[in-house]
Protein backbone atom coordinates (compact mmCIF):
# COMPACT_ATOMS: atom_id res chain seq x y z
CA UNK A 1 0.00 0.00 0.00
CA UNK A 2 1.49 3.02 -1.45
CA UNK A 3 0.79 6.49 1.12
CA UNK A 4 0.79 10.29 -0.31
CA UNK A 5 2.97 12.26 1.30
CA UNK A 6 0.56 13.81 3.44
CA UNK A 7 -0.56 10.60 4.69
CA UNK A 8 3.37 9.68 5.64
CA UNK A 9 3.27 13.34 7.66
CA UNK A 10 0.20 12.51 9.96
CA UNK A 11 1.54 9.07 10.84
CA UNK A 12 5.18 10.58 11.88
CA UNK A 13 3.21 13.31 13.52
CA UNK A 14 0.99 10.46 15.28
CA UNK A 15 4.53 8.19 16.21
CA UNK A 16 5.78 11.84 17.52
CA UNK A 17 2.64 12.84 19.86
CA UNK A 18 1.96 8.80 21.42
CA UNK A 19 5.74 8.72 22.00
CA UNK A 20 5.13 12.09 24.66
CA UNK A 21 1.79 11.02 25.77
CA UNK A 22 1.22 7.39 26.19
CA UNK A 23 4.28 6.91 29.38
CA UNK A 24 2.81 10.13 31.10
CA UNK A 25 -0.80 8.25 30.53
CA UNK A 26 0.50 5.14 32.04
CA UNK A 27 2.03 6.02 34.55
CA UNK A 28 2.31 2.60 36.28
CA UNK A 29 5.12 0.86 35.44
CA UNK A 30 6.20 -2.73 36.18
CA UNK A 31 8.40 -1.08 38.97
CA UNK A 32 5.68 0.13 40.60
CA UNK A 33 3.37 -2.74 40.47
CA UNK A 34 3.55 -2.54 44.59
CA UNK A 35 0.48 -1.16 46.75
CA UNK A 36 -0.75 1.86 45.43
CA UNK A 37 0.52 1.34 42.08
CA UNK A 38 3.38 4.09 42.27
CA UNK A 39 0.90 6.57 42.63
CA UNK A 40 0.04 9.62 44.94
CA UNK A 41 -3.14 8.65 45.93
CA UNK A 42 -5.55 9.45 49.34
CA UNK A 43 -6.15 12.38 51.38
CA UNK A 44 -4.22 14.12 54.20
CA UNK A 45 -7.18 16.31 55.65
CA UNK A 46 -7.03 20.42 55.55
CA UNK A 47 -3.16 19.44 54.26
CA UNK A 48 -3.78 17.61 51.17
CA UNK A 49 -2.58 20.21 49.00
CA UNK A 50 0.37 21.22 51.28
CA UNK A 51 3.41 19.39 50.61
CA UNK A 52 4.45 17.33 53.97
CA UNK A 53 7.95 18.55 55.15
CA UNK A 54 11.28 17.22 53.80
CA UNK A 55 12.84 14.90 56.08
CA UNK A 56 16.29 13.07 56.23
CA UNK A 57 14.85 9.93 55.21
CA UNK A 58 12.83 11.72 52.06
CA UNK A 59 15.28 14.84 51.61
CA UNK A 60 13.17 15.71 48.03
CA UNK A 61 9.77 16.72 47.73
CA UNK A 62 6.27 14.58 47.84
CA UNK A 63 4.69 14.36 44.61
CA UNK A 64 1.12 15.84 44.55
CA UNK A 65 -2.04 13.68 44.42
CA UNK A 66 -3.22 12.20 41.33
CA UNK A 67 -6.00 10.50 43.22
CA UNK A 68 -7.96 12.05 45.82
CA UNK A 69 -11.46 12.80 46.81
CA UNK A 70 -10.41 15.84 48.65
CA UNK A 71 -10.95 19.46 47.05
CA UNK A 72 -9.57 22.69 48.00
CA UNK A 73 -11.26 24.47 50.80
CA UNK A 74 -13.27 20.98 51.76
CA UNK A 75 -10.56 19.17 54.14
CA UNK A 76 -12.13 15.12 55.38
CA UNK A 77 -11.11 11.38 55.06
CA UNK A 78 -14.36 11.31 53.09
CA UNK A 79 -16.38 8.18 51.47
CA UNK A 80 -14.57 6.27 49.03
CA UNK A 81 -13.82 8.04 45.70
CA UNK A 82 -15.85 7.69 42.43
CA UNK A 83 -12.86 5.81 41.01
CA UNK A 84 -14.59 4.74 37.92
CA UNK A 85 -12.18 3.83 34.67
CA UNK A 86 -11.02 6.24 32.07
CA UNK A 87 -8.83 9.34 31.82
CA UNK A 88 -11.47 11.90 31.70
CA UNK A 89 -13.16 10.34 34.94
CA UNK A 90 -10.25 10.60 36.98
CA UNK A 91 -10.94 12.51 39.75
CA UNK A 92 -9.65 16.40 39.27
CA UNK A 93 -10.51 16.41 35.55
CA UNK A 94 -13.35 18.51 36.16
CA UNK A 95 -14.41 21.05 33.65
CA UNK A 96 -10.87 20.00 31.59
CA UNK A 97 -11.77 16.60 31.42
CA UNK A 98 -15.70 17.63 30.22
CA UNK A 99 -14.20 19.77 27.49
CA UNK A 100 -11.41 16.92 26.25
CA UNK A 101 -14.54 14.19 25.81
CA UNK A 102 -16.35 16.37 24.18
CA UNK A 103 -13.81 17.37 21.61
CA UNK A 104 -13.33 13.51 21.19
CA UNK A 105 -16.95 12.97 20.88
CA UNK A 106 -16.75 15.74 17.75
CA UNK A 107 -13.84 13.79 16.38
CA UNK A 108 -16.00 11.03 15.94
CA UNK A 109 -18.45 12.63 14.73
CA UNK A 110 -16.58 14.32 12.53
CA UNK A 111 -15.19 11.10 11.17
CA UNK A 112 -18.60 9.33 10.86
CA UNK A 113 -20.06 12.03 9.03
CA UNK A 114 -16.79 12.95 6.63
CA UNK A 115 -15.85 16.12 8.30
CA UNK A 116 -13.61 16.74 11.66
CA UNK A 117 -11.05 18.61 12.36
CA UNK A 118 -9.30 17.05 9.73
CA UNK A 119 -12.02 17.08 6.85
CA UNK A 120 -11.38 15.96 3.25
CA UNK A 121 -8.58 13.62 3.94
CA UNK A 122 -10.75 10.55 3.29
CA UNK A 123 -10.57 7.02 4.25
CA UNK A 124 -7.23 5.70 5.95
CA UNK A 125 -6.70 9.28 6.22
CA UNK A 126 -9.34 10.33 8.08
CA UNK A 127 -8.53 7.10 10.56
CA UNK A 128 -5.15 9.00 11.19
CA UNK A 129 -6.42 11.72 11.15
CA UNK A 130 -8.59 10.67 14.81
CA UNK A 131 -5.59 9.24 16.18
CA UNK A 132 -4.25 12.31 15.98
CA UNK A 133 -6.79 14.40 17.52
CA UNK A 134 -7.01 11.66 20.68
CA UNK A 135 -3.48 11.95 21.11
CA UNK A 136 -3.15 15.71 20.81
CA UNK A 137 -6.34 15.87 23.37
CA UNK A 138 -4.99 13.47 25.86
CA UNK A 139 -1.14 15.39 25.90
CA UNK A 140 -3.00 19.11 26.59
CA UNK A 141 -5.61 18.17 28.81
CA UNK A 142 -2.45 16.42 30.85
CA UNK A 143 -0.39 19.22 30.33
CA UNK A 144 -3.38 21.51 31.24
CA UNK A 145 -4.47 19.38 34.41
CA UNK A 146 -1.19 19.53 36.00
CA UNK A 147 -1.28 23.31 35.52
CA UNK A 148 -4.23 23.55 37.24
CA UNK A 149 -3.45 21.29 40.43
CA UNK A 150 -0.05 23.29 40.84
CA UNK A 151 -2.66 26.68 40.62
CA UNK A 152 -4.91 24.57 43.03
CA UNK A 153 -1.95 24.15 45.43
CA UNK A 154 -0.45 27.61 45.32
CA UNK A 155 -3.96 29.10 45.68
CA UNK A 156 -4.37 26.93 48.90
CA UNK A 157 -1.09 27.98 50.53
CA UNK A 158 -2.12 31.87 49.82
CA UNK A 159 -5.09 31.51 51.44
CA UNK A 160 -3.65 29.73 54.05
CA UNK A 161 -3.98 26.47 54.32
CA UNK A 162 -2.13 25.08 57.71
CA UNK A 163 1.01 24.28 57.39
CA UNK A 164 2.36 24.13 60.80
CA UNK A 165 6.19 23.26 62.03
CA UNK A 166 7.65 20.45 61.05
CA UNK A 167 8.39 17.62 63.50
CA UNK A 168 11.88 16.46 61.87
CA UNK A 169 13.50 12.93 62.41
CA UNK A 170 15.66 13.08 65.13
CA UNK A 171 18.27 10.57 64.50
CA UNK A 172 16.83 8.45 61.41
CA UNK A 173 18.46 4.80 62.26
CA UNK A 174 19.50 2.52 60.02
CA UNK A 175 16.73 0.14 61.04
CA UNK A 176 13.02 1.83 62.03
CA UNK A 177 11.87 5.26 62.41
CA UNK A 178 13.83 7.87 64.67
CA UNK A 179 12.19 9.95 66.90
CA UNK A 180 10.22 12.50 66.13
CA UNK A 181 11.33 15.71 67.86
CA UNK A 182 8.32 17.56 70.77
CA UNK A 183 7.90 20.19 69.37
CA UNK A 184 4.51 18.62 66.80
CA UNK A 185 1.37 20.27 67.51
CA UNK A 186 0.57 16.39 68.02
CA UNK A 187 2.82 14.26 69.96
CA UNK A 188 3.51 10.90 68.05
CA UNK A 189 5.10 7.65 70.59
CA UNK A 190 7.28 5.30 69.78
CA UNK A 191 4.31 2.98 70.04
CA UNK A 192 2.62 5.04 67.39
CA UNK A 193 6.24 4.12 65.11
CA UNK A 194 5.75 0.26 66.04
CA UNK A 195 2.04 0.80 64.74
CA UNK A 196 3.05 2.71 61.48
CA UNK A 197 5.80 0.04 61.16
CA UNK A 198 3.33 -2.80 61.63
CA UNK A 199 1.02 -0.90 59.13
CA UNK A 200 3.30 -1.16 56.30
CA UNK A 201 3.91 -4.39 56.62
CA UNK A 202 0.41 -5.83 56.89
CA UNK A 203 -1.46 -3.62 54.13
CA UNK A 204 1.77 -4.83 51.78
CA UNK A 205 0.45 -8.67 52.79
CA UNK A 206 -3.06 -7.89 52.34
CA UNK A 207 -2.53 -6.60 48.96
CA UNK A 208 -0.38 -9.43 48.15
CA UNK A 209 -3.01 -11.61 49.28
CA UNK A 210 -5.88 -9.50 47.24
CA UNK A 211 -7.48 -9.13 50.66
CA UNK A 212 -9.87 -6.30 50.46
CA UNK A 213 -11.70 -7.16 53.68
CA UNK A 214 -8.48 -6.75 55.69
CA UNK A 215 -7.48 -3.66 53.43
CA UNK A 216 -10.13 -2.23 54.95
CA UNK A 217 -9.53 -2.57 58.58
CA UNK A 218 -6.16 -0.63 57.49
CA UNK A 219 -6.79 1.99 55.79
CA UNK A 220 -9.69 4.51 55.05
CA UNK A 221 -12.51 4.15 52.43
CA UNK A 222 -10.72 6.18 49.93
CA UNK A 223 -7.80 4.86 50.25
CA UNK A 224 -8.98 0.93 50.30
CA UNK A 225 -11.33 2.41 46.78
CA UNK A 226 -7.60 3.06 45.19
CA UNK A 227 -5.97 -0.59 45.71
CA UNK A 228 -9.47 -2.16 44.42
CA UNK A 229 -9.21 -0.57 41.40
CA UNK A 230 -5.61 -1.60 40.85
CA UNK A 231 -6.54 -5.08 41.47
CA UNK A 232 -8.97 -4.95 39.85
CA UNK A 233 -6.88 -3.72 37.17
CA UNK A 234 -4.79 -6.95 37.50
CA UNK A 235 -7.82 -9.27 37.12
CA UNK A 236 -8.29 -7.74 34.33
CA UNK A 237 -4.80 -8.34 32.49
CA UNK A 238 -4.64 -12.37 34.00
CA UNK A 239 -1.98 -11.07 36.81
CA UNK A 240 -0.96 -10.79 40.74
CA UNK A 241 1.02 -8.93 42.19
CA UNK A 242 3.01 -10.34 45.08
CA UNK A 243 5.42 -8.39 47.17
CA UNK A 244 7.87 -10.10 49.44
CA UNK A 245 10.72 -9.78 51.93
CA UNK A 246 9.55 -6.37 52.89
CA UNK A 247 12.42 -4.55 55.52
CA UNK A 248 11.77 -0.78 56.80
CA UNK A 249 15.37 0.80 56.47
CA UNK A 250 14.66 4.13 57.61
CA UNK A 251 11.44 6.51 58.72
CA UNK A 252 11.20 9.71 60.20
CA UNK A 253 8.29 12.07 60.90
CA UNK A 254 7.32 14.98 58.10
CA UNK A 255 4.56 16.51 60.51
CA UNK A 256 1.52 15.60 62.72
CA UNK A 257 -1.08 17.58 63.22
CA UNK A 258 -4.76 17.61 65.06
CA UNK A 259 -8.25 18.55 63.06
CA UNK A 260 -10.90 18.52 65.55
CA UNK A 261 -11.29 15.05 66.83
CA UNK A 262 -8.73 13.64 64.22
CA UNK A 263 -5.08 13.24 64.38
CA UNK A 264 -2.95 12.97 61.29
CA UNK A 265 0.71 11.96 61.14
CA UNK A 266 3.18 11.92 58.06
CA UNK A 267 5.74 9.64 57.71
CA UNK A 268 8.50 9.27 55.59
CA UNK A 269 9.65 5.57 55.10
CA UNK A 270 12.55 4.59 52.66
CA UNK A 271 11.84 0.48 52.82
CA UNK A 272 12.97 -2.43 50.62
CA UNK A 273 10.55 -5.22 48.93
CA UNK A 274 10.70 -7.72 46.16
CA UNK A 275 7.50 -7.09 43.74
CA UNK A 276 6.95 -9.86 41.44
CA UNK A 277 4.03 -10.48 39.17
CA UNK A 278 2.79 -13.44 37.77
CA UNK A 279 0.30 -14.72 35.58
CA UNK A 280 -2.52 -16.31 37.00
CA UNK A 281 -2.73 -20.47 37.17
CA UNK A 282 0.53 -20.57 35.97
CA UNK A 283 2.68 -19.06 37.96
CA UNK A 284 4.57 -17.35 35.17
CA UNK A 285 6.68 -14.35 36.45
CA UNK A 286 5.60 -11.51 34.08
CA UNK A 287 7.44 -8.54 35.86
CA UNK A 288 9.77 -8.17 38.37
CA UNK A 289 12.89 -10.48 39.98
CA UNK A 290 14.52 -11.74 42.96
CA UNK A 291 16.40 -8.44 43.23
CA UNK A 292 14.91 -6.61 46.23
CA UNK A 293 14.44 -2.77 45.14
CA UNK A 294 14.09 0.14 47.63
CA UNK A 295 11.22 3.07 47.67
CA UNK A 296 10.91 5.94 49.66
CA UNK A 297 7.02 7.43 50.05
CA UNK A 298 5.08 9.85 52.08
CA UNK A 299 2.81 7.61 54.34
CA UNK A 300 -0.15 10.01 56.19
CA UNK A 301 -2.14 8.10 58.90
CA UNK A 302 -5.18 9.42 60.19
CA UNK A 303 -7.65 8.24 63.43
CA UNK A 304 -9.96 9.73 65.59
CA UNK A 305 -9.02 10.72 68.90
CA UNK A 306 -8.75 7.51 71.14
CA UNK A 307 -9.16 5.11 68.46
CA UNK A 308 -6.94 3.07 65.62
CA UNK A 309 -4.40 4.33 63.08
CA UNK A 310 -5.28 3.97 59.65
CA UNK A 311 -3.37 4.54 56.16
CA UNK A 312 -5.45 7.45 54.83
CA UNK A 313 -2.57 8.60 51.71
CA UNK A 314 0.64 7.49 50.24
CA UNK A 315 3.12 10.26 48.08
CA UNK A 316 5.64 9.74 46.30
CA UNK A 317 8.87 11.52 46.35
CA UNK A 318 11.10 13.23 44.00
Amino acid sequence: MKFSQRTRGIVQAIAVVLALAIPSVLASSAADARVGGGFSSGSRGARTFSAPPSTPTAPGTAQPFNRTITQPGSPGVGAPANVGGGFFNRPGSGLLGGLAAGFLGAGLLGMLFGGGMFSGIGGLSSILGLLLQIGLIVLVVRLAMSWWQRRQMTSAAYAGAPAGPAAQGGFGSAMGFGLGSGGAPLEILPADYETFERLLGEIQAAWSNEDVAKLHTLATPETVSYFTRDLEQNRARNVVNKVSDLKLLQGDLAEAWREGDTDYASVAMRYSLVDKTFERGSGRLVEGSEQPEEVTEVWTFVRPRGGNWELSAIQQTN
